[in-house]
């Protein structure tokens, strides 16, 4: 029999990780509306390109395999050119339709992953800190690094936005 606290908790994780998936799907539809030469494009003057956009979130989530200790990460080479370099940086970055793969698998492993934990794994501590700060600090847990992401998402994702409306989509 399930307690009230038990309910709350499944349903609290639920609502987290269906808003992460809501946001992959908002940007699946945006990245739907615009061609690779639109999404190569900056999203303001001076601003990164969707492009850039585009592997720095590709990034990110892959770092999630590393911070909620789900496994090796899938694709820690984009760090060089999406997270520790700018976009202006002249490094060579892989072909969109190589980043949309790396963006779709990496969703795809980590949907995979989030099914396969237990609700109180939500709640342990992340790779990025100490069990001494854990037990000071427990809201820093993986649920939360999980809605940081999504937020995080979001924000970037509003930038992109900027390209579908240049094109009056």
């Amino acid at each position: 029999m399930e307690t009230q606290q038990n309910v709350t908790t499944d349903l609290f994780i639920k609502i987290a990780v269906s808003n992460w998936e809501l946001q992959n799907t908002r940007l699946n539809g945006l990245l739907a509306k615009l061609t690779d030469e639109q999404l190569a494009a900056q999203t303001a003057p001076d601003r990164n390109s969707g492009t850039y956009l585009l592997g720095h979130l590709t990034a990110v989530s892959d770092g999630l395999f590393t911070f909620l200790e789900l496994g090796d990460r899938l694709y820690p080479h984009l760090d060089e050119i999406f997270l520790k370099n700018s976009d202006t940086s002249g490094l060579e970055k892989p072909s969109i339709a190589d980043i949309k793969s790396a963006w779709n698998h990496v969703n795809t492993v980590l949907k995979e992953k989030f099914d396969a934990m237990q609700p109180a794994d939500w709640f342990t501590k992340h790779s990025a800190i100490s069990a001494d700060d854990f037990a000071k600090e427990p809201h820093r847990n993986k649920l939360n690094i999980l809605i940081n992401r999504t937020v995080h998402q979001g924000y970037h994702m509003g930038q992109i936005t900027y390209l579908v409306k240049k094109i009056g989509v």
